[in-house]
């Protein structure tokens, strides 16, 4: 199984401890010539004009410390993706406190997709940074063409022929579309959240219940040690784990949630 996660603009509030950013010790290396044509026009725009970059990045005038962060690239330290990622998805999964099993299912399993980067593995050290998939970076365009290249040359192969779960937002979910085989294998997963208005069940996609719950969910399927060989065994495992699951059409799936 493949988990695909969007990142989250919540970093941690700690400086990594790790040495600077080497691309060749990231996971799926066939990305790094795109990876370094990014983070080199990422650099390069927040080295110079910060209200160029800041109006690039969609960042407001108090957000100029992510505009010095962009421009430390190359030179900050790391720390594992899995612990620079935070806000309500990464709280509710958590992964820093996974127990070793866990951990190591999380460490084979999960790709957490970036706009600078890729995709990346929970345990890559990658410094502080701050550039979404909707970014338009001046000599590149949009992240999400650019990435779309790169992507469909590296991710079949890392997906494999086991069910690939999508928790990803639409923005990420452009960085690479699964084609195929792969496509049929896919489960993309919408959150909604069912309440009682009047005696009439009234439902709504509300992004904190969204994130919150893709989270613990992806959280539960670690935890169990479960390997679903398919997506009906995937959407069994999460009916076994207690999740409400509705086949909402081909390859997606609405988790129905009363409170978080």
């Amino acid at each position: 199984m493949l988990v695909l996660l969007p990142p989250s603009e919540g970093k941690a509030e700690r400086e990594g401890d790790g040495p600077p950013l080497d691309l060749e010790s990231l996971s799926l290396p066939g990305l790094n010539r795109a990876r370094r044509t990014v983070l080199t026009e990422l650099v390069e725009l927040c080295s110079g004009d910060p209200d160029k970059a800041r109006e690039v990045l969609g960042l407001g005038p108090r957000q100029a410390g992510e505009i010095a962060l962009n421009a430390a690239l190359w030179s900050a330290p790391t720390l594992p993706a899995g612990e620079l990622y935070t806000g309500v998805l990464y709280d509710a999964l958590d992964l820093p406190s996974l127990g070793p099993e866990a951990a190591g299912r999380a460490a084979e399993s999960v790709l957490i997709f970036s706009g600078p980067l890729g995709a990346l593995r929970p345990g890559d050290r990658v410094p502080a940074h701050r550039c979404s998939a909707g970014a338009r970076l001046p000599a590149l365009g949009g992240l999400g063409p650019f990435w779309r290249g790169p992507m469909a040359e590296v991710m079949p192969a890392e997906a494999g022929d086991g069910p690939i779960l999508d928790l990803r937002s639409a923005a990420y979910a452009a960085l690479w579309k699964p084609t195929g085989e792969q496509a049929r294998r896919t489960i993309a997963v919408r959150v909604l959240h069912s309440r009682m208005v009047n005696g009439e069940e009234r439902r709504s996609v509300v992004s904190h219940f969204n994130k919150a719950t893709k989270g613990r969910l992806l959280r539960d399927l670690l935890e169990s040690g479960l390997r679903p060989a398919d997506p009906a065994a995937l959407v069994g495992a999460l009916r076994e784990l207690g999740h409400r699951v509705e086949e909402s059409g081909p390859g997606r799936v609405d988790i129905v949630v009363t409170e978080v």
